[in-house]
């Protein structure tokens, strides 16, 4: 037997595999308009991008994690992302990072997980899991 509120919206995985493949595609404005007005993100703790958070909001997203993931990275790409549909809204994401870094020319293949909560059909929160040494390694010179 369920316990109320731990119902989960059955289209949850299919928005968060949209939000994917609107990335892997660079349609941002998709990726954006999948975000309730007030999401709340927060990557890894111990990423570079963690400075901001939590960022409110699709714009702050846009600017503070997007824009800056474009300048730090080439070739910055989202593989083997499985997707598991999880109690209470939330969608857990399991992937792998690769890219490679601009500064300093170094390649990263780095283990991922990401937490989507979602609401009404909108991601709500967003919480990043990743190996932040192996990205702190390949970021410094």
């Amino acid at each position: 037997m369920q316990q109320l509120g731990l119902v989960s919206d059955p289209n949850n995985v299919a928005i968060v595999d949209g939000v994917y493949k609107a990335f892997a595609v660079g349609d941002i404005p998709s990726v954006l308009g999948a975000m309730d007005a007030k999401i709340v993100w927060n990557e890894a703790e111990s990423n570079s991008l963690a400075d901001g958070n939590p960022y409110i909001g699709p714009d702050a997203i846009l600017n503070g994690v997007f824009v800056r993931l474009g300048a730090m990275y080439d070739g910055f790409k989202l593989k083997n992302i499985k997707l598991h549909e999880m109690s209470d809204n939330q969608v857990l994401a399991t992937l792998r990072y690769d890219a490679t870094v601009k500064a300093t020319g170094k390649k990263i293949d780095a283990q991922v997980a990401h937490l989507w909560t979602l609401k009404d059909g909108k991601v709500i929160a967003f919480q990043q899991y990743v190996d932040t040494k192996k990205l702190a390694e390949a970021e410094n010179k």
